[in-house]
Formats: structure tokens, C-alpha cells, sequence
């Protein structure tokens, strides 16, 4: 055993006396050990060891449930208390919970406020945010004045002929599409190789890629809103 924890032992009889004089509620020897380790660097044998000794003594009480002991600061060193005592003590205890509730509240607000400050911009962070939005706004106005300014735009009449000669081609376009599949199906039936071979042999110049698509690339264009 060090010096300190020699020292720690001698001395725990008078610090448990205290503690249990000042608490003045029943405790095991394990919830004075872990009440008073971390201050004053007691071991568990040594808890227990004085405890014992203490109530060898007469200093303090004990009473064992099962097998566990507890102990207790002789309550005859202590003035009896009234029922008026006793009303007294039950009122400031009210009082205290009501003030610690009131407290644990308001550090709520404050926690959850600091939380919002934290999470919130610098000054510094805001005005290079401001300064970015600006630029941006500005970027934004000159390439909307380029595009007013142009002279290429295109009238409602030549949009619609483009929407409407868009519609014809992919009519033909999938009407063509099936026809050649119908095609290809009707070789494939008598052809010796796979369908793969076939594609890509010398006499076929067809392309199932592009008719595996929905709608061939050359042919897209914007989708129009919907009047109305």
C-alpha cells in the first residue's frame, strides 16, 4: 500500500463519520465507497474496514437487509423535530424543487439559443455571402440583358412549326422502327447464327442501339409547358 493511500485509510473513519453526519441518510458500503474515492482517494476495504469500526463503536448505526449492510448516523445525537419542523422543511423543499426546475428551464433556453448562435453566421461570413449573392445577381442581369438584346430570337409561329415537324418525324420514325424489327424478327427465323452475328455481319447495316432508345437524340427537343 503507498504512503497515500496509507494515509487516505487512517483517516477514513472521521471522513465517513462526517459525511454520513452531513448526509444523514442510510448508505451501503458501496455507495460511500464510490461517494468519496474520487475525493479523498479512498479504497473499498478501507470503506468498509471504518464503517465497520464505527458502528463497533456506537458512532453510527447499521442494519443489514439480506446480504448487504447499511449504515446510518445514530439519529439520537440529532433535536427531535416537530410536525411544525417538519411542515417547515417540506415547504422550502417545494420551494427549492420549483427554483431548480426553473433554473434547469432557463438553461434549456439558453442551451438551445446558444445552439442557434453557433450554428449562425459570423458577420465576416455573412457579408462574403452578401457579396457572393451580389456577383451572382449581377452575372445573372448582364446574361439576361445579352439575351434580350439578341436578334435571333425565333417567333411563336417558327417554335410551333418546329414542334409540329418534331411530332411528324418521330411518327415516321417509330412506324419505321417497327417495320424494320418486324423485318429482322421475320430473317431471324431462318437465320443459322445468333441475333448478334446478324447485326453485325457484312450484310446488315442495321443499328439496334438507336432503336433501343425511346426517342433518337436528333430528334429531342425542350418539353413545352403546358397552357394553362
Amino acid at each position: 500500500m503507498s504512503k497515500s493511500r496509507a494515509e487516505a485509510a487512517a483517516g477514513a473513519p472521521g471522513i465517513i463519520l462526517r459525511y454520513l453526519q452531513e448526509q444523514n441518510r442510510p448508505y451501503s458500503a458501496q455507495d460511500v465507497f464510490g461517494n468519496l474515492q474520487k475525493e479523498h482517494g479512498l479504497g473499498k476495504a478501507a470503506v468498509v474496514k471504518a464503517l465497520d469500526q464505527l458502528a463497533q463503536e456506537g458512532k453510527i448505526k447499521e442494519k443489514t437487509y439480506g446480504k448487504q449492510k447499511i449504515y446510518f448516523a445514530d439519529q439520537d445525537q440529532f433535536d427531535a423535530v416537530s410536525d411544525a419542523d417538519l411542515h417547515s422543511l417540506d415547504a422550502k423543499i417545494a420551494a427549492l424543487t420549483a427554483k431548480v426546475q426553473s433554473l434547469q428551464q432557463s438553461c434549456r433556453h439558453m442551451e438551445a439559443e446558444l445552439k442557434e448562435l453557433t450554428n449562425a453566421l459570423t458577420t465576416p461570413e455573412m457579408q462574403k455571402e452578401i457579396q457572393e449573392l451580389k456577383s451572382e445577381c449581377a452575372r445573372y442581369t448582364e446574361r439576361l440583358k445579352n439575351i434580350k438584346a439578341a436578334t435571333n430570337h425565333i417567333t411563336p409561329e417558327e417554335k410551333e412549326e418546329v414542334y409540329k415537324n418534331r411530332q411528324k418525324y418521330c411518327k415516321e420514325w417509330r412506324k419505321r422502327k417497327r417495320m424494320t424489327t418486324e423485318l429482322c424478327d421475320a430473317i431471324l427465323e431462318g437465320y443459322p447464327k445468333s441475333k448478334k452475328q446478324f447485326f453485325v455481319s457484312d450484310t446488315c447495316s442495321y443499328s439496334p442501339g438507336i432503336f433501343a432508345q425511346r426517342t433518337p437524340s436528333f430528334l429531342s427537343l425542350p418539353h413545352r409547358r403546358k397552357s394553362g
